[in-house]
Order: structure tokens, then sequence, then C-alpha cells
């Protein structure tokens, strides 16, 4: 499960999918797929998960990774690039972006 602390000093990419209705539960299970089958297994992965809006028009995916190269060396595998054009063939859109945490709040 990802922890989402201050002083956390990886890389954390959140990675937002936008699908149809039709299409979100087989991007969805293209995706975990994905993730119990090599992404995980990456090194410099720490935690990660996947989300599903209400209408069923977007996914979102959090992913904790001990740095940057990490993270861009699983893209850059073979693997998943055959992976990530199937994904994408079935998304209106995606797109990975890099934070890094500015504030936790805890309830």
């Amino acid at each position: 499960m990802p922890d989402i602390s201050l002083d956390f000093e990886g890389q954390t990419v959140i990675t937002t999918f936008e699908v149809t209705p039709g299409s979100a539960h087989d991007v969805l299970d293209l995706l975990t797929d994905a993730w119990d089958h090599v992404i995980r297994h990456q090194t410099g992965y720490i935690a990660g998960a996947i989300h599903l809006n209400d209408a069923q028009t977007r996914i979102a995916t959090y992913s904790q990774w001990r740095d940057r190269k990490d993270y861009q060396a699983m893209l850059r595998s073979a693997e998943m690039r055959q992976r990530n054009r199937e994904i994408n063939s079935m998304c209106k859109s995606f797109e990975p972006v890099m934070y890094e945490v500015q504030a936790v709040f805890r309830g």
C-alpha cells in the first residue's frame, strides 16, 4: 500500500486514463495484469494502486518508485512498451505525470 509522506524521497507517478464506460473494465483488466505480472516486480518499485471513477470514464494509477530512473526503465522495457500500446489503443488518452509530495493531511 502506498505510504504518502513528506519525507518520501523517491518518485511518485500519477497516471490518468480517459476511457469509456464500455472499455473501462477491459482497460482495468489490462492494467491489473500489467501491475501483477510486470510492474510490481521491477527494480525500484515500492507501491501502487489503481482507481476507477464512478462514471467509469477515468482510471487513475498511483505509483511510488525508488527513483525516476527506475520508473523510466520500466516504461522502456519491451514488455511494457507492448502492453502500453495495447492499453493506449483502448483509451481516449493517457498521461503519466511525475509529482513530489507537498503536503499530507491525516484524520
